[in-house]
C-alpha cells in the first residue's frame, strides 16, 4: 500500500480534474490544461510536491527549461501526486488490490487512469494479502531454498539488470540471506530513495514523451514553425516498438483449453504429490515449473523481448505457454498444461549455464517461478537474441580473462570464429551481434570486475572493451548501484592464472627497477598517494560505501584503522578507469607540448657581489695575454685548486643543487676568474629522477665565472669500461658505482641534450702550449660552427672581374666538387613546366538527397584521412657547374656568401607528364636539362650521385641498389618543346664517359673503367655480418630489413606465438627459432645450460653481436601513472626481461622497437628506466620516433626506436627520411618532463624521393572478391610501378601468394557494396535503404525518431537522432536498431567521436594506408580498410605490401593468423634504413681503427 496519506480532494475538484483528463475541454491547449490543474490542486498538494513545482518555475523563468519541457515535468509531478490519491481510492472503492480482481486476473478497463498504471513503486510485487485462486497458495517466504542456488534476477521496478556473474568461478559464494533486496514474505521491497526517484523519473519520462508525441501528432506539427518538419514514427507506449515496423508481430491467441494462471497451477498434472497427500500446503516458497512453447507479449498483444528494460520500467508483460512439472526435461508440449496470459512478469533471472553451454532463464510472477525451455515458433527469433547475448557475454569474459591486451579486432576475430552451441537459434556470430548486445556484455564485464580483487586490473579497461564502449555508446555504471542479486553455483569458466611467466632478470636490471620502485612507492605512501577522483556522474559514484568489502572494513567509519585509504570496491568508478586507460593512448599527431627553456646556468654570476672567500694565487703567472695573467693554481679558502680539477659551484638559486664543473683555465684580469666546463647531473638529462645521483655527464657547455663562486673541490672519476666488458654481462650485483661521501662523483658518457644522446666522450688532445687554457667544450663548439659554415677551396684562374671561381666547397663536413650533384629544398628553384597541382578538391557534394543519405551532413571537413594532398615535394637535384663568390671593390673574394651555378634535373613528375609519368618510372630516374640556376651554398642539403645510364659499368638495378643517394638519367628534357632528347655531351660524367655499353648493361672496358670508377667512389670496407638474436621476432620484419641492409645474420629468434614462429622459419631456414617464453630461455642460459628441452642450441655469452626486438608492453601501458599494481606488472614485464637479455649477452648493438607511445607511457617513466638500465650497463644510447612512411611504404606507422651501442662502437644516428610523407603524420618530437626532444634527423620532413602511394603499392594485383581464399594465383599482368618491380623481386615469380581476404558477413558485404568509390568515402555516404542480402534476408531502414540537440534537423525537416541521448536524456535500450545498412551505433555515438570519420572508409589510390592492423575490420580502430575500387577489405598480400614485405615473403596459418603476423611486424624498409646506419657506424669504426684513432678522454 502507499506509504503516505492520500490527497483529500473536494468532489467538485475531482470532477473538474476528470473532465480535464478525458480531454473534455477542447478550448484549452496542453499548457493551459496544466495551468488549470495547478490552480485546482495548489492548496491540496503536499509541501515537498510544492517545492518541486517552485524549482521548476524558477528554471522556466531563468530559461533553463523550455515551456514544453516545463509543461511535461509539471504534468508528471501532478500525475504522481494524484496517482497516490487514486490508488487509495481504487482500493477502497473497488475492493480490488492493486488492480487485480478476485481471481487474480488483471483488470482491463480504465487502464490509463486505473490503479495498476499509477501505483507507487513500493508496490511492485503483489501484496500477499490479495486473495489468491483456489488452493490459496502462499507467496514467497524468507528462505529461497526451492529456488536454484541464487539467481540473478530483474524485478519490476527494481531497476536492475541480471548478471551472468554466476558463470565465473572467482566470484565469492554469498549466502542467500544476502538477497536483502528481494521481497520477503511478499512485502514490498524497500528501495533506496535514489532508485525510486530515478525510476519514477524514467517511467514518467516515457509517458510524457508518449503524450508529447500524441500532442504533436494532434496539432499536426503546429508546434514547429518549419512546415516540412517530419514527425517521428509512432511507437507503442508500452513495448516501445515502432507500430509501422514490418517485424512487429502480434500474439496469435491461446488455444480454447488454455487455463488462467491460478487454475493452471492447481492442475494435477503439475503436482508432485498424490491427490490425497497434504504436501501441497507445505510449500514455503513459490512453486517452480518449466514452460515450453512460450510467447511473451504486452497488453496490446505485441510480441516483445523481456530483457530490454521493460519489466524494470513497470511495463506489464504476459506470457502464454505449455507448463510442465519441474522434473520434466522434455521441451515438447506433450504432458504440458496449456496456460494463457500468465503474469504480469515481476522478475526475470538467469541461472548458471546448464552443462556449460545454455543458460537457464526464468520468470517470476505473483504466483510461481517458471524456467524457460523452448519458445513458440513465432517467439523463437526474439528469444534467440536473448540467448545470443548471454552466450556472447560468456565468450567475451572468458576471452578477456586470458587476453587482457586484446584489441577490438582480436575480440571480433574470437567472436567470428566461435561456433554457437547446438540448439541455439542462430548459426554465426558477427560484429553486428556484438554491437547489438554491447550494453549487456559490458555490464557483465563490470559485474565480473566488481567481484575481483581490488589490486587486479579490471578487464573493463582492456583496449577492446574501451573501443567497444566508445563504438556502441555504452553507458557505464548503469544500474549497478541498485544491483542486488544472489550468486549461483560456478560454471565452466575457470579463472585463468596462466599469464606470462615471472620476468627472468639479471641482478643489475632487477636492482635498478626494484630500488627505483620501492623508493617511489615509499614516496607515494608518504604523500598519501595520488587521490583517485570519481566521475561523480554514474550511479556507482553516487552509491554509498557498502560497508562489507575489505576496503570499507578498513575505513574508520566502519571501525577500521583507516590505513589502506582504498575506495569501496563496489564503488570503483568504471568511467574513470576507462578514461585513465585512454589517457596514454591519445597522444594525437598534432599534440605538441609546451617546451621549457633550457635550464639557466650561472649567467647572473658576474652581477653578484663578491662573497668573502679567501682567494689567493699560488705561484707565478705562467702566461700573460693582454690584460689576462694565467695561473695553474689558486687557493680557495684552505684548498689548493689547479687547472683540470673539478669543483662545486654555488648556484644563484639556493633551492637548486650545486653545480659541478671542471676548471679549464685560471686567470686574473682585475678579477679572479676561472673557465668552467660544466657537468650535467642525471636529473638535467632525459633520465630525470631515474638517474644515479652520483653519475655526471659531460656536456658541451662552458662559461667564465668568478672564483668567489667556487664552493669547494670535488672528485670526479672517469669510469672507463673494463677490458673484459663484453663478458661481464649479468655479473654486476651492485647498483652503486662509487661510495657516496658527499664529494665524489663519476662520469662515463657525454650527453647531447637536444637529441638525448649518451655517447662515449669524444677524444681530445690539448697541445702542449695551451694546456693552461684548453677547454674541450669550446674547441668542439668552434669546430662545429666552422664546419656548419660554407667554405670554398682550390681557386681557379680568374675568368671574371666580378666573380672568383673555385673547384671545391665544403659544408657541414661534406665536400662538393664541380661536376657533382646536390640536393636542394623544393623552394630553391622552379621548373618551366607548371604541372597542374592537384587542386584541393572538396569531396563534398552540395546537392545530396538528405533523406536518402541522412548521415552525409557529418562530412563537414575537406580533410581526407590517408590523403597525400599536403605531402611536400621531394628535394630538387642539380649538378654543380660552377662554385663562385662575388669580389669586393678591392678585388678580393667575399667568401662569406658562396654560390653555386647548377644544371637543373627534372624528375618525371616535373615534366608535362605529371604524376602519371612518375608512377611508371623508377623513383631514382631523372631527366637532364640545360636550364641553369644560381643558389646559395648554405641551402645545399646533401650530396648525391647522378649518372648517365649508358655510361654505367653495371646494370641500373645493381647501381641503384648500392645506396639511396644514386640517380640516373637516360634522356634530356626540353621544357619549351615538351620533348625528350638525347642528353648533350657535357651532361655525361667526365669520369665514366663512354665506359658503359648501352643502358648500363655493359661490364666496362678492361681495367681502366673500373679503376676510374674506384677513383670517383672510395671503396667502403666490407662489413662482417653481425650475429643477431631477434627476440619477440614475430614473422621476421625487423630481421628481414637488417638482412636487406647486409648488416646482420639472424642466427637465433624467439617467438612464443607458433604461427609467427613458423612463418619466421619459412623465410629464414638457417635460423634457430625458439617457440617458447623468453624468460624460460634466459633462465636456462643463465644457469649454464647449453640446449633447451627440445635439444636446440642456446646462444652463449659472447655469441650475440646484435640484439633486436619489440617487447609487448601490455599490462602497464594503459594508465597514466604507476600504482602498486602496475609497478609490479612493469617490474615483471617483457621490457625488463628484454633489458636483461641485453645485460647478459652484452651485444655490440641493441635495438628496441615499440609503439610511438612507448616514450610517453607512465609520464615517460618506462623510457627513462630503459635508458637508465642501458647507461648503467655502460652502453651509449639514444631514442627517437620514426615514421615508416618516410622510408618507402604507403602507410603511416610511427614507431619508437631505442638504439644502443657498446663501448668502443659508434652510436648510430637515425636515418634521414628517404621519401616525403604527409606532414600531419610526421610529428616525431617527444616531450619528456615538458622538454622537447628531436631525433638527429636534419632534413625534417624533406625526402629524396616522392611519396609511395596505394596505387604504387597494389594496382597490379588481380581483382578478387570478398572472402577470396585461393592461396596461390597468377599475377595476370606486369608490374606497373617502381615499387611493384622492386617488391616482386628480380627473380621471375609467376605465382602470387596470400592474395586472400576475409569473408565479411552478408550485412557488412552489403555495406561495402554501397560505399562510393570517390576518395574520402566512408559510412557517412551509405544510403538509408532496404537491401536484400546474399543470405536471403532483407535489411531495414534506419529510423530517426529523436531530435538531435547538436545537429538539429535536416534540410527537409527530418529528425537526426537515433536515441533519446541525442535529446540530452539517458539512453533508452528500446531505441537500439539492428540489421540496418547505416549502422545504428555510428550516428548514436558519432557526435562525441568525430563522426567516426573513416569507418567503412575506402583507401585512396593516391593516398596511403592507415597503420596496418592485425585484423582489418571496417569498424575497427583503423576503419579505412576497404579496397579503393573493389567491394571487400584489403587482402593479406596488400597489407604485406603496405608494410614493405617482398612478394616472396611467406606467412603461416589461417587468414587471421596471417593478418596478425603482418600487422605486428616492423616494416622491413624501416629496419633496412636503420640497418644501413648501423652498417655505416661499423664501417667508420673499421676505418678509424685502421687509422689508429683512440677514444680516451682526460680523467
Amino acid at each position: 500500500m502507499p506509504t503516505r496519506t492520500s490527497l483529500s480532494l473536494p468532489e467538485d475538484v475531482k470532477e473538474r480534474l476528470q473532465v480535464l483528463d478525458e480531454g473534455g475541454d477542447d478550448s484549452l491547449s496542453d499548457e493551459e490544461c496544466v495551468k488549470e490543474k495547478l490552480r485546482l490542486l495548489h492548496e491540496f498538494l503536499f509541501a515537498d510536491t510544492q517545492d518541486q513545482l517552485k524549482i521548476l518555475e524558477e528554471k522556466l523563468k531563468s530559461s533553463e527549461l523550455s515551456t514544453e519541457v516545463y509543461t511535461s515535468e509539471v504534468k508528471a509531478i501532478l500525475k504522481k501526486a494524484l496517482g497516490v490519491a487514486r490508488v487509495d481510492d481504487g482500493v477502497e472503492q473497488n475492493g480490488h488490490s492493486n488492480g487485480f480482481s478476485e481471481n487474480g486476473s488483471h483488470k482491463e478497463d480504465g487502464e490509463q487512469e486505473g490503479a495498476m498504471d499509477t501505483r507507487e513503486e513500493g508496490d511492485a510485487i503483489k501484496s500477499p494479502s490479495a486473495p489468491k485462486g483456489r488452493g490459496g497458495r502462499r507467496s514467497k517466504a524468507d528462505s529461497e531454498t526451492k529456488k536454484s542456488p541464487g539467481s540473478s534476477r530483474v524485478t519490476r521496478n527494481s531497476g536492475k539488470q541480471p548478471t551472468i556473474l554466476s558463470m565465473f568461478s572467482r566470484v565469492p559464494k554469498r549466502k542467500s540471506d544476502e538477497l536483502n533486496g528481494e521481497a520477503a514474505n511478499g512485502d514490498a521491497e524497500v528501495k533506496p530513495e535514489e532508485d525510486i526517484t530515478e525510476e519514477v523519473h524514467e517511467e514518467k519520462r516515457l509517458k510524457t514523451e508518449a503524450e508529447k508525441q500524441d500532442t504533436e501528432n494532434a496539432t499536426n506539427g503546429s508546434i514547429k514553425p518549419v512546415s516540412t518538419a517530419k514527425t517521428p514514427p509512432p511507437k507503442c507506449p508500452d513495448c516501445r516498438q515502432f507500430l509501422d515496423d514490418s517485424d512487429l508481430k502480434f500474439f496469435q491467441g491461446d488455444p480454447d483449453n488454455a487455463l488462467d494462471e491460478p487454475e493452471m497451477l492447481t492442475d494435477e498434472r503439475l503436482s508432485l504429490f498424490d491427490a490425497n497427500e497434504d504436501g501441497f500446503e507445505s510449500y514455503e516458497d513459490l512453486p517452480q515449473h518449466k514452460i515450453t512453447n512460450f510467447s511473451v507479449y504486452d497488453k496490446h498483444g505485441h510480441l516483445c523481448p523481456f530483457d530490454s528494460g521493460l519489466i524494470e520500467k513497470n511495463v506489464e508483460l504476459y506470457f502464454s505457454c505449455a507448463v510442465k512439472p519441474i522434473y520434466d526435461d522434455n521441451p515438447c508440449m506433450d504432458g504440458g498444461v496449456p496456460a494463457k496470459k500468465l503474469g504480469p512478469v515481476n522478475a526475470w533471472w538467469i541461472t548458471g549455464f546448464d552443462g556449460g553451454e545454455k543458460a537457464l532463464i526464468g520468470f517470476t510472477t505473483a504466483f510461481a517461478d517458471y524456467i524457460l525451455m523452448d519458445p513458440s515458433e513465432e517467439y523463437s527469433l526474439i528469444f534467440a537474441l536473448m540467448q545470443e547475448k548471454i552466450y556472447m557475454s560468456k565468450i567475451v569474459v572468458e576471452f578477456l580473462q586470458k587476453n587482457q591486451d586484446a584489441t577490438y579486432e582480436d575480440l571480433l576475430n574470437k567472436i567470428e570464429t566461435t561456433v554457437p552451441p547446438a540448439g541455439l537459434n542462430f548459426n554465426r556470430f558477427t560484429e553486428d551481434t556484438l554491437l547489438r548486445h554491447a550494453q549487456f556484455v559490458v555490464e557483465q564485464v563490470e559485474s565480473y570486475d566488481e567481484a575481483g580483487d581490488s589490486d587486479e586490473q579490471p578487464i573493463i579497461v582492456t583496449p577492446c572493451m574501451r573501443d567497444l564502449i566508445k563504438l556502441a555508446g555504452v553507458t557505464l555504471g548503469k544500474r549497478r548501484a541498485a544491483r542486488r542479486q544472489a550468486i549461483r553455483h560456478p560454471t565452466k569458466i575457470e579463472k585463468d592464472n596462466k599469464g606470462p611467466t615471472k620476468a627472468t632478470t639479471t641482478k643489475l636490471v632487477y636492482l635498478i627497477f626494484d630500488t627505483f620502485f620501492s623508493d617511489q612507492i615509499d614516496q607515494n605512501n608518504k604523500d598519501g598517494g595520488v587521490k583517485r577522483h570519481r566521475c561523480g556522474v554514474c550511479e556507482v559514484c553516487q552509491a554509498p560505501d557498502c560497508g562489507k568489502c575489505s576496503a570499507c572494513k578498513d575505513m574508520i567509519k566502519f571501525g577500521g584503522s583507516g590505513r589502506s585509504k582504498q575506495a569501496c570496491q563496489k564503488r570503483r568508478c568504471p568511467n574513470l578507469a576507462v578514461k585513465e586507460a585512454e589517457d596514454d593512448e591519445n597522444i594525437e599527431e598534432e599534440d605538441v607540448l609546451p617546451v621549457l627553456k633550457e635550464r639557466k646556468k650561472m649567467s647572473q654570476a658576474k652581477k653578484k657581489k663578491q662573497t668573502k672567500n679567501k682567494i689567493s694565487w699560488v705561484g707565478e703567472p705562467i702566461k700573460t695575454e693582454g690584460k689576462k695573467e694565467y695561473y695553474m693554481k689558486v687557493r680557495v679558502e684552505n684548498e689548493v685548486v689547479e687547472v683540470g680539477d673539478c669543483v662545486s659551484v654555488s648556484p644563484d638559486d639556493p633551492s637548486h643543487p650545486i653545480y659541478l664543473a671542471r676548471i679549464t683555465a685560471l686567470w686574473d684580469d682585475g678579477e679572479k676568474m676561472f673557465h668552467a666546463h660544466w657537468f650535467f647531473r642525471g636529473t638535467d638529462t632525459v633520465l630525470g629522477e631515474s638517474s644515479d645521483p652520483l653519475e655526471l655527464f659531460l656536456v658541451d657547455e662552458c662559461e667564465d665565472m668568478q672564483l668567489s663562486f667556487v664552493h669547494g673541490k670535488v672528485n670526479v672519476l672517469y669510469k672507463a669500461p673494463s677490458e673484459n666488458w663484453f663478458m661481464e654481462g649479468g655479473m654486476d650485483d651492485e647498483i652503486k658505482v662509487i661510495e657516496d661521501d658527499g664529494k665524489s662523483f663519476f662520469y662515463q658518457l657525454w650527453y647531447e641534450g637536444e637529441c638525448a644522446r649518451f655517447e662515449t666522450p669524444p677524444s681530445v688532445t690539448p697541445s702542449e702550449d695551451c694546456k693552461y687554457k684548453f677547454c674541450a667544450s669550446c674547441t668542439r663548439i668552434k669546430e662545429r660552427m666552422a664546419q656548419d659554415a660554407p667554405h670554398a677551396y682550390e681557386p681557379l684562374e680568374d675568368k671574371s672581374d666580378s666573380k672568383a671561381f673555385y673547384g671545391l666547397a665544403s659544408l657541414k663536413g661534406e665536400q662538393y666538387r664541380v661536376g657533382e650533384s646536390v640536393y636542394l629544398p623544393p623552394e630553391a628553384f622552379n621548373f618551366v613546366v607548371k604541372v597542374a597541382s592537384p587542386v584541393k578538391r572538396s569531396h563534398r557534394k552540395e546537392d545530396v538527397d538528405e533523406d536518402l543519405y541522412p548521415e552525409y551532413y557529418r562530412k563537414s571537413s575537406d580533410y581526407i584521412k590517408g590523403s597525400n594532398l599536403d605531402a611536400p615535394e621531394p628535394f630538387r637535384i642539380g649538378r654543380i657547374k660552377e662554385i663562385f663568390c662575388s669580389k669586393r671593390s678591392n678585388g678580393k673574394p667575399d667568401t662569406t656568401e658562396i654560390k653555386l651555378r647548377l644544371y637543373k634535373f627534372y624528375r618525371p613528375e616535373n615534366t608535362h607528364k605529371g604524376p602519371k609519368g612518375a608512377y611508371h618510372s623508377d623513383i631514382n630516374q631523372l631527366y637532364w636539362s640545360d636550364e641553369e640556376v644560381t643558389v646559395n651554398m648554405a641551402d645545399v642539403l646533401g650530396r648525391c650521385r647522378v649518372e648517365y645510364a649508358e655510361d654505367l659499368v653495371e646494370s641500373v638495378q645493381d647501381y641503384s641498389s648500392r645506396g639511396p643517394d644514386r640517380f640516373y638519367f637516360l634522356e634530356a628534357y626540353n621544357a619549351r618543346t615538351k620533348s625528350f632528347e638525347d642528353p648533350p655531351n657535357h651532361a655525361r660524367s667526365a669520369v665514366n664517359k663512354g665506359k658503359g655499353k648501352g643502358k648500363g648493361k655493359g661490364k666496362g672496358k678492361g681495367k681502366s673503367a673500373s679503376q676510374e670508377s674506384q677513383d670517383q667512389e672510395p671503396q667502403e670496407p666490407t662489413v662482417p655480418k653481425l650475429r643477431t638474436l631477434d627476440v619477440f621476432s614475430g614473422c621476421g620484419g625487423l630481421s628481414e630489413g637488417f638482412h636487406q641492409a647486409g648488416i646482420s645474420e639472424t642466427n637465433w629468434a624467439i617467438e612464443m606465438w607458433d604461427p609467427a614462429a613458423q612463418a619466421f622459419r619459412l623465410n629464414n631456414p638457417g635460423t634457430t627459432v625458439f617457440t617458447e617464453d623468453c624468460n624460460v630461455l634466459l633462465k636456462l642460459v643463465m644457469s649454464g645450460e647449453k640446449t633447451n628441452s627440445l635439444g636446440q642450441k642456446l646462444p652463449q655469452k659472447g655469441d650475440v653481436e646484435m640484439l633486436c626486438g619489440g617487447p609487448p608492453c601490455q599490462g602497464f601501458s594503459g594508465m597514466n601513472r604507476f600504482n602498486s599494481r602496475t609497478y609490479s606488472k612493469f617490474k615483471n614485464s617483457l621490457v625488463v626481461s628484454y633489458l636483461s637479455y641485453c645485460d647478459y649477452y652484452r651485444p655490440k648493438f641493441f635495438l628496441l622497437e615499440n609503439v610511438r607511445n612507448f616514450v610517453s607511457f607512465k609520464r615517460s617513466m618506462v623510457l627513462k628506466l630503459t635508458l637508465r638500465c642501458l647507461v648503467r650497463m655502460g652502453y651509449q644510447c639514444t631514442f627517437g620516433v620514426l615514421q615508416a612512411g618516410q622510408y618507402g611504404v604507403a602507410q603511416t606507422r610511427r614507431r619508437a626506436i631505442i638504439l644502443a651501442a657498446a663501448p668502443g662502437e659508434k652510436l648510430p644516428r637515425y636515418p634521414e627520411p628517404l621519401h616525403v610523407f604527409a606532414p600531419r603524420a610526421c610529428s616525431l618530437s617527444v616531450a619528456v618532463d615538458e622538454k622537447k626532444y628531436v631525433s638527429n634527423v636534419t632534413r625534417g620532413n624533406g625526402g629524396v624521393y616522392r611519396t609511395i602511394t596505394v596505387r604504387d603499392t597494389m594496382s597490379d594485383l588481380p581483382e578478387i572478391r570478398n572472402g577470396a581464399a585461393a592461396l596461390e594465383i597468377s599475377y595476370n599482368g606486369e608490374p606497373q610501378s617502381w615499387f611493384q618491380r622492386h617488391i616482386r623481386g628480380s627473380q621471375y615469380q609467376p605465382i602470387l601468394r596470400d592474395h586472400i581476404c576475409k569473408d565479411m558477413s552478408a550485412l557488412v558485404a552489403a555495406r561495402m557494396r554501397h560505399i562510393p568509390l570517390a576518395p574520402g568515402s566512408d559510412w557517412r555516404d551509405l544510403p538509408n535503404i532496404e537491401v536484400r542480402l546474399r543470405d536471403g534476408t532483407t535489411t531495414k531502414k534506419l529510423r530517426y525518431s529523436h531530435s538531435d540537440k547538436k545537429n538539429g534537423r535536416s534540410g527537409t525537416g527530418a529528425l537526426r537522432g537515433v536515441c533519446s541521448c541525442a535529446e540530452g536524456k539517458p539512453c533508452d535500450p528500446a531505441d537500439r536498431q539492428f540489421n540496418t545498412l547505416v549502422p545504428w551505433c555510428l550516428p548514436h555515438t558519432g557526435n562525441r567521436h568525430n563522426h567516426w570519420a573513416g569507418l567503412y572508409g575506402r583507401l585512396e589510390w593516391d593516398g596511403f594506408f592507415s597503420t596496418t592492423v592485425t585484423n582489418p575490420e571496417p569498424m575497427g580502430k583503423q576503419g579505412r580498410v576497404l579496397h579503393p575500387e573493389q567491394h571487400r577489405v584489403v587482402s593479406v598480400r596488400e597489407c604485406a605490401r603496405s608494410q614493405g614485405f617482398p612478394d616472396t615473403y611467406r606467412f603461416f596459418g589461417n587468414i587471421l593468423d596471417k593478418h596478425r603476423q603482418v600487422g605486428n611486424a616492423v616494416p622491413p624498409p624501416l629496419s633496412k634504413a636503420i640497418g644501413l646506419e648501423i652498417k655505416r657506424c661499423v664501417q667508420e669504426r673499421i676505418k678509424e681503427n685502421a687509422a689508429g684513432v683512440c677514444f680516451i678522454y682526460f680523467s
